[in-house]
């Protein structure tokens, strides 16, 4: 064996975990390599493995799953979106699971990664590194207090069975994180790996989910007036071409990745082929008017299907896929705004994509305009189902119970870890 050898790992220390948040803690060695003993040579291999871990570990459907919740989709022309959602809310959904402990297992490989660069001199590849681990922390709990809420806060990796943290305290968490991170990066190589504007981006909708609504608007105005990006076209968005839209993404390209969204959305009849596990609903493909521009990127009627055109690989390769987008940050930024500030953003988006201008009479109207555009821009991109809960409109729009606006903790994860307190209702 090697001295070190690192392969789509974010240490050759190896470590199992098994399926519970608990037993994600109880862990067992797999090589005689301590942390301890990395040296700063072995910081870019390090650095590899913690973005491939961060790509794969969720698994593929929870790079989609506010989607499969958010009423868009349904599996069968006879299925119902709420049946999707129903089923999906089940403490013995293996998405639900496979999330989890996806989070908390790049969640393990990313506190490492701090630990060990804590321990080195300060360096341009170990600043770097350390950097992009402060933001995966912070973007790993945004994705579990938003479907989870209360949630396990793990400062360090530790053997201890963890009980659950208030909300408002992984926010916090997020935000300190956030601007770690922020003091140790600048610009990237590309959009493939963290930058400052990728911190910036993230901090924009972690203000908006807080109701935080004049830092989100300055974060996402920082952004938009930053001359860097431009609103673009969904053409070379969702076809890897040269664009200004793109703020981060992961580039996906491992062979041993699972994150093939384009297999689930493409039917078998599409030439590259797929499992056509969802399809948009007709209520949903509606919502797009002839002179939307996003529409033909965004749909595609694959023999009398309607499906979701975003990923176009299918069976053959692995699609990009996009985190942070500067489209998102016009979005925020005129939701924060609100109606009197933050219409000339909503409708400088609505005008590039073809749409005409509109001008709501009320702020309820402006904020249902701007989630309907939310809806049809950001289709696919692991938005709506969120965007409904954090708005209080989960509920009366896709027509479940109160208690389902948040996810329900897997049932193996309650039964080995006893200081674990399930979801009200589950």
């Amino acid at each position: 064996m090697k001295s070190l050898k690192f392969k789509y790992i974010a240490l050759s220390t190896l470590l199992m975990f098994a399926s519970s948040c608990g037993n994600q803690l109880d862990l067992y060695s797999h090589s005689a390599m301590s942390p301890d003993a990395v040296k700063e040579s072995d910081i870019p291999a390090l650095r590899i493995g913690m973005y491939n871990n961060m790509q794969n570990d969720p698994g593929v459907h929870n790079f989609i799953l506010f989607d499969l919740l958010g009423g868009d989709l349904q599996t069968g022309a006879n299925a119902s979106p709420l049946n999707l959602i129903t089923s999906t809310l089940s403490p013995l959904n293996s998405v639900i699971s496979r999330g989890w402990n996806g989070y908390y297992s790049s969640l393990y490989q990313v506190n490492n990664v701090i630990d060990i660069c804590n321990k080195q001199e300060a360096s341009a590849v170990r600043n770097k590194t350390l950097g992009e681990a402060y933001y995966f922390r912070a973007l790993n709990y945004y994705n579990l207090v938003t479907r989870w809420g209360d949630v396990p806060l793990l400062y360090e990796n530790t053997l201890d069975k963890p009980f659950r943290t208030a909300q408002a305290d992984v926010w916090a968490f997020i935000e300190q994180n956030l601007k770690e991170s922020s003091n140790l990066l600048s610009v990237a190589d590309s959009y493939y790996y963290v930058s400052a504007d990728a911190i910036t981006a993230l901090q924009a909708r972690v203000y908006l989910a807080q109701g935080k609504k004049a830092e989100a608007a300055q974060a996402a105005e920082k952004l938009i007036t930053s001359g860097k990006y431009a609103l673009d076209s969904f053409e070379k968005i969702f076809r890897k071409q040269a664009n200004n839209e793109i703020i981060f993404a992961f580039e996906n390209l491992s062979e041993e990745s699972s994150i093939n969204i384009s297999d689930l959305f493409y039917s078998y009849a599409h030439p590259n082929k797929g499992q056509g596990n969802y399809r948009i609903t007709e209520k949903t493909v509606n919502l797009f008017a002839p002179s939307d521009k996003r529409r033909a990127m965004t749909i595609i009627n694959i023999a009398g299907t309607e499906c979701v055109n975003k990923y176009p690989s299918g069976q053959t390769g692995r699609d990009p896929v996009i985190i942070s987008r500067i489209a998102e940050m016009y979005l925020i930024s005129a939701e924060a705004q609100g109606l009197q500030n933050g219409l000339t953003r909503l409708n400088q988006l609505r005008n590039y994509r073809g749409l005409p201008s509109i001008n709501p009479s009320s702020e309820a109207d402006f904020l249902d305009a701007v989630l309907k555009e939310r809806q049809m821009e950001l289709l696919g991109e692991n938005f709506r189902f969120y965007d409904l809960v954090r708005t209080g409109k989960a509920v009366s729009t896709l027509g479940i119970l109160n208690y389902q606006t948040l996810l329900p903790i897997p049932g193996s994860e309650l039964q080995r870890n006893t200081n674990l307190a399930p979801n009200p209702g589950y």
